[in-house]
């Protein structure tokens, strides 16, 4: 006798025809899978003041007293030197925002919590943005090595006989790889602070700023063309440090080495800069503050457009290696050889008038709740001396 099958009640399916899992709950799993996001570094390593009030605020520059004299016994000592002092000015961006509007319906049949998701990627969104506009300072510091340069980078320049200025470090060689092996950067590193020590700037709270994808590169030997012996920086016998295997990069000089994908990208045979366009003059990659009308911002971040360097415009105060001469000069051709920097926190200074913050606002009249994340702050150059770039030679 055989066996009888019996017919199932399966209660999954729709009109008892079809899929036989269609009725059956899909259970959320308790996660959500967001677009994936960059965090903001920058905002660590720039001379930060919150305001309550106004538009800008003010950074006092004192000068020196370079010359000492020896005094004649019974001569009255009479101070005859003047200090010169000057001043930075910080203005305040446009207010950046972030909007998202979010139905009621949606809401409610949601099985997890829409708002903590969409205001987690708006802070990402602002904090990117706050991010480069610290980078594109920073570069510009760097590429501000002498007076006459000054003039074009720094907003509301005055003229100021006392400004220190220090030169960048071009890697050597004629070739884009020489720019990614780790023997040389690990090189540039320490000529940037041998050049900000000559210069007497304070070395307290140095830090280096890489490329992702040039951090990356320095731990590929092969790659590189080099022996596992040019990577000294993490040989221990020696008094290195990091890890090789956990791609760990040690402080170099006792700075530390920090990395962010913000600055541009590497392809394996040519350099993309991500901070400025390829135009001239170069123009902000992304969002920038807005025109006339309004805060009249939106060059701030901009490079200048090519210039010829003039002696009596003060090209030739400034440091050595860092001087222009009669030259002609394009900035965009400059910012995108940069790959890494070596910085002191007052290299770019930052005034905050209104913090990173979140408003909601339930709106009857369209059934939903319109989300807006903010800040408004802004950015300058405060001591260009204290931002060292570490520069390609070339791009591909």
């Amino acid at each position: 006798m055989s066996a009888t099958n019996y017919t199932g009640q399966r209660s999954g399916m729709i009109n008892a025809t079809g899929n036989s899992r269609a009725l059956f709950l899909k259970l959320y799993a308790g996660e959500v899978m967001t677009a994936f996001q960059t965090k903001n570094i920058m905002m660590n390593y720039t001379r930060t003041r919150n305001i309550k009030k106004g538009k800008s605020a003010q950074f006092i520059m004192t000068g020196k007293h370079r010359t000492a004299a020896y005094h004649t016994p019974g001569n009255e000592i009479i101070p005859a030197q003047n200090s010169p002092n000057t001043e930075r000015i910080v203005t305040i961006d446009d207010l950046l925002i972030v909007h998202q509007f979010i139905p009621n319906i949606d809401e409610a049949m949601a099985q997890y919590d829409i708002r903590s998701v969409y205001t987690q990627e708006a802070a990402y969104g602002l904090a990117k943005e706050a991010d480069q506009n610290v980078l594109r300072m920073a570069v510009k510091a760097a590429l501000t090595t002498n007076k006459e340069r000054a003039s074009k980078n720094v907003q509301d320049y005055a003229a100021w006989d006392e400004e220190d200025f220090t030169a960048n470090v071009t890697y050597s060689g004629t070739n884009y790889a020489n720019s990614k092996k780790s023997s040389n950067f690990f090189e540039g590193v320490l000529e940037a602070k041998r050049i900000l020590e000559s210069a007497g700037a304070p070395l307290d709270d140095l830090v280096c700023i890489i490329n992702t994808d040039l951090y990356y590169h320095l731990f590929k030997a092969s790659t590189n063309s080099e022996t596992t012996a040019n990577l000294h920086m993490f040989n221990v016998d020696i008094g290195g440090g990091g890890s090789v295997k956990d791609a760990n990069m040690p402080s170099i000089a006792g700075i530390p080495v920090v990395r962010t994908p913000h600055m541009g990208s590497d392809t394996g045979s040519a350099w993309t800069g991500g901070l400025f366009s390829t135009a001239n003059p170069a123009v902000t990659q992304g969002v920038a503050p807005l025109g006339s009308a309004e805060s009249n911002r939106a060059a701030h971040y901009n490079l200048p457009a090519t210039y010829t360097a003039a002696t009596a415009a003060g090209s030739n105060i400034g440091a050595v290696g860092g001087l222009d001469g009669t030259s002609s000069v394009n900035m965009q051709t400059e910012a995108n050889l940069v790959r890494a920097l070596v910085i002191n926190k007052d290299a770019v200074a930052t005034v905050k008038l209104l913090d990173l913050s979140v408003e909601t606002d339930y709106m009857v009249n369209r059934q939903g709740t319109l989300i807006v994340s903010k800040y408004a702050m802004g950015h300058n150059i405060l001591r260009p001396a204290m931002a060292v770039a570490l520069k390609a030679s070339h791009n591909s």
